[in-house]
């Protein structure tokens, strides 16, 4: 498999396994050492991020996340995906970016849009 699709495949399997709660195990099989992210509502290392993945997993068991789409440009892996947090809930669209090092994932980023009711777009976010 090239790395192109290597890089891919373990972004997508990294965010899969923190929506199903699975925390420790994604940041063990697939962060670097020093991972850092960039989301603005908590401090940037690891463990602060895997933290309030857990809680996150926690407050909403039963969330639905679905790979729409991945992009790989060099080390960087853009990941679009549909998540609902719970039923009935609204749906979101995310992109991550995942910037890696050495087979590993180094750096994120993230960026999240509910989807508006009524969306005047026929076409949706998806």
């Amino acid at each position: 498999m090239s790395d192109t699709n290597t890089q891919k495949e373990t972004a997508m399997d990294f965010l899969r396994l923190t929506a199903r709660g699975q925390v420790d195990d994604a940041f063990a099989r697939y962060a670097a050492p020093g991972f850092r992210h960039h989301n603005p509502h908590f401090a940037a290392d690891a463990a602060t991020l895997q933290a309030a993945m857990k809680e996150n997993a926690g407050r909403f068991p039963h969330m639905v996340f679905e790979v729409q789409r991945a992009l790989c440009d060099g080390p960087l892996v853009a990941v679009h995906s549909r998540a609902v947090l719970e039923e009935g809930g609204a749906e979101l669209a995310i992109v991550h970016i995942l910037r890696f090092e050495d087979g590993r994932i180094a750096e994120m980023w993230d960026i999240a849009q509910a989807a508006p009711v009524p969306m005047a777009n026929r076409d949706g976010m998806f």
